[in-house]
């Protein structure tokens, strides 16, 4: 379902002559090329999954959010506008991202679900939230809602 609407999309930015979408696109399928290479020696011919895809996505803009940083601190605004504009292209291929509120809910539910009564049972409650809402969920903010609701 992701790499014809990939496909489609460097298609797209090559006729608009869009610059920085036909480079993230670009970006995106070569990342998503190593990834499908990888796959091959453990038995998947054919390329990795949507949710596979899908992490690589949130990996992608996990990254430049982190460069985002890094150059604001150096005061290279253009190259931290630059990954900005970066990640408002990934995010186009992502489902709508929970929000906090959502994602406390969803939380809670999950804590509900395996029983998790302390900190002990933080692997078992990500594990389990990672499994459920893959490509929907930023798991570095909903690790510290776990840790909260856990007592941590």
């Amino acid at each position: 379902m992701l790499r014809p609407q990939l496909n489609d999309a460097l298609k797209t930015a090559m006729r608009a002559k869009d610059t920085r979408t036909l480079s993230t696109v670009r970006l995106i399928l070569a990342a998503l090329k190593d990834r499908d290479i990888a796959a091959r020696p453990k038995g998947i011919p054919d390329g990795i999954g949507d949710d596979e895809i899908r992490q690589m996505l949130q990996s992608m803009i996990k990254q430049r959010r982190e460069s985002i940083t890094l150059y604001e601190q150096g005061g290279r605004l253009e190259l931290a506008q630059q990954e900005a504009e970066e990640i408002a292209v990934i995010e186009g291929f992502l489902p709508r991202q929970m929000g906090e509120a959502e994602m406390v809910e969803a939380v809670k539910a999950i804590i509900a679900d395996t029983g998790a009564g302390g900190i002990k049972d933080m692997g078992k409650v990500m594990a389990a939230l990672k499994e459920r809402h893959v490509g929907v969920m930023d798991f570095t903010k909903a690790s510290a809602l776990v840790k909260t609701q856990l007592g941590g």
